[in-house]
C-alpha cells in the first residue's frame, strides 16, 4: 500500500478548531489548577504545552526521526508493545506519549528494565492545538504517528500530513455515539486522509469507512489486546509453598467498588477452602492503602509488593504497575476487573495467554465480541455478583480451569502469534525507514 499524505478538508478542519479554540481557555485553566493543587506536576504541565520530554532517557542523535506511538492509558499502551517490540528491531527510535500519569509510569517501568530502549521518549501528550503542536514537533521530530485504539485528534493529523510522514490508526476502536459526533463536527471526510486504518472489528470499519476512511487505505482487521505476547519479567523472590497455581484467584485491574465485592466473596468461600489465596491487583496502585484497609478490616493478614515482600497470609496486594505477567502466571483463575462496576470491563486476551481461567462481571461492553464468544465455548463464565464469584471460589479445581483455558484457545484462534506476525509485516512499507 503506498503511502498517501493525510488531507483534510479545509472547512471541517476550521470548525474543529473554532471549537477547539472555544474550548482552549477552559483546557488551560483546568491544567494551571492541576499544577497548583499538586496533582500535575510542572513537568507534566510542560509536556502537555509541547515541552521537552522528562526522567533519564537520553538524547537521541540530531538526525534520528522518531517514531511517534500514543497510547491513551495503561490498557492500550500493553497492548501496543507488540508494535514497539517489532519497531525496536526495525532499528526505529521511539517516541511514546499517553493521556495519563500511570500510562507514562508504566512506559518508565519498561525503559528501566531493559524492555524499551533507553533512549525511548515518554511525555504525556500534547494538547490538540497546533501551536502546541508545532512546539512538540520542533523538539521531537516524529517521522510517523502511530495511534492506537480510538484516539482521534484532527490537528495531530493535520499538522503531520503537512510535513508529509504517516499516519496510522491501528487496532481502531470507534462507538457509534463517537462516529455521530464526528460525523456532525465534519460531514463525510473528518478521516479521509489517514494512511492507514485497521479496526477492531467489522462494525468500527464501517463507522470508519463513513467518516471518509478510503477502502484502500483499510489494513486488516486487528484487535492488539489479542496479540499480547508473555512479558519477560525478572524472577520473583521465592514463592511459599502455601500458594500453589491451582488455589490461587487473581483479581486482575480492579476498580473502586469492586474490591469489598472481590474480598466478602472471598471471605466467604475460604469457610469451605481454607487453601485459597487470592492476589488482589488493583488498576490504580495509588489506592493501595485505602484497600489495605479493606483487606485488614477483614482479618485477612497481606504483604505488599510495592514493599518488597513475599507473600505471607492469604492475601497479596499486588500494588505496583508492569507486572501483571508475573501474577497470571501465578494464578489458575483470574477474575477481570472493572467488570463488576459500570466501567465497560478489561480485555480478556492477557489472562488467557497465560493459560488462566477467565471470569468476568456483568459489564464488559468495552470488549462484547471477545467475551460473548468466550461464554458461549466454555472458555469464560459470567458471574454477575459476589454470591457468584463466592460459588464459583469455592467449588471450581484445577481439571475446571484447564477444561476452561482449553476451550478459550479454540474460541479466539486469532490470538495466534503467527497472526500477528503477519500484520506488523504489513506495516514495514508504510512508515519510513530509521533516521530518515
Amino acid at each position: 500500500m503506498p503511502r498517501t499524505p493525510c488531507l483534510i478538508e479545509d472547512l471541517p478542519l476550521l470548525r474543529y478548531r473554532l471549537l477547539l479554540s472555544l474550548a482552549l481557555p477552559l483546557l488551560l485553566a483546568h491544567l494551571l489548577w492541576g499544577w497548583a493543587r499538586g496533582r500535575q506536576s510542572r513537568t507534566g504541565l510542560a509536556e502537555r504545552l509541547g515541552g521537552l520530554p522528562s526522567g533519564p532517557s537520553q538524547p537521541l542523535p540530531h538526525t534520528a526521526r522518531p517514531v511517534w506511538l500514543h497510547a491513551a492509558s495503561n490498557g492500550e499502551l500493553t497492548s501496543a508493545r507488540p508494535v514497539l517490540d517489532w519497531l525496536v528491531t526495525q532499528g526505529h527510535s521511539l517516541l511514546v506519549t499517553t493521556n495519563s500519569a500511570t500510562g507514562q509510569d508504566l512506559a518508565r517501568n519498561w525503559r528501566e528494565a531493559g524492555s524499551l530502549p533507553p533512549g525511548t521518549r515518554i511525555v504525556l501528550a500534547p494538547l490538540d492545538a497546533r501551536w502546541v503542536l508545532r512546539r512538540f514537533l520542533r523538539h521531537h521530530r516524529p517521522s510517523a504517528l502511530i495511534v492506537i485504539e480510538n484516539e482521534i485528534w484532527p490537528n495531530r493529523f493535520a499538522l503531520m500530513q503537512e510535513a508529509n510522514h504517516p499516519c496510522l490508526m491501528l487496532g481502531a476502536r470507534l462507538s457509534e455515539g463517537s462516529a455521530r459526533f464526528w460525523q456532525r463536527l465534519s460531514p463525510g471526510n473528518v478521516l479521509a486522509g489517514l494512511t492507514a486504518v485497521s479496526a477492531q472489528e467489522a462494525a468500527s470499519e464501517a463507522r470508519f469507512l463513513r467518516l471518509g476512511v478510503l477502502a484502500t487505505h483499510l489494513l486488516p482487521r486487528i484487535n492488539l489486546k489479542t496479540a499480547v505476547v508473555p512479558q519477560n519479567l525478572p524472577p520473583l523472590a521465592p514463592w511459599p509453598a502455601d500458594w500453589t497455581r491451582q488455589n490461587t484467584w487473581l483479581a486482575a485491574s480492579t476498580h473502586e467498588g469492586e474490591e469489598e465485592l472481590i474480598l466478602e466473596a472471598f471471605s466467604t468461600a475460604r469457610a469451605s477452602r481454607p487453601e485459597l489465596r487470592l492476589i488482589l491487583a488493583p488498576r490504580h496502585p495509588r489506592r493501595a492503602a485505602e484497600i489495605t484497609r479493606m483487606i485488614t478490616a477483614r482479618g485477612f493478614t497481606l504483604a505488599r509488593r510495592s514493599q518488597g515482600e513475599p507473600p505471607s497470609g492469604p492475601v497479596y496486594l499486588a500494588d505496583t504497575l508492569g507486572e501483571m505477567g508475573h501474577w497470571y502466571g501465578r494464578s489458575a483463575a483470574c477474575f477481570t476487573g472493572a467488570s463488576f462496576v459500570p466501567k465497560g470491563g478489561h480485555t480478556p486476551f492477557e489472562p488467557l495467554v497465560y493459560g488462566c481461567a477467565l471470569f468476568h462481571g456483568q459489564h464488559f461492553e468495552n470488549a462484547r465480541e471477545a467475551y460473548e464468544r468466550l461464554d458461549a465455548c466454555g472458555g469464560a463464565r459470567l458471574l454477575p455478583d459476589a454470591d457468584a464469584l463466592a460459588q464459583a471460589m469455592a467449588t471450581l479445581t484445577q481439571p475446571d480451569f484447564r477444561a476452561m483455558s482449553d476451550a478459550a484457545r479454540s474460541g479466539l484462534p486469532e490470538t495466534d502469534p503467527a497472526y500477528l506476525s503477519g500484520f506488523l509485516a504489513q506495516l514495514a512499507p508504510l512508515i519510513p525507514p530509521p533516521d530518515v
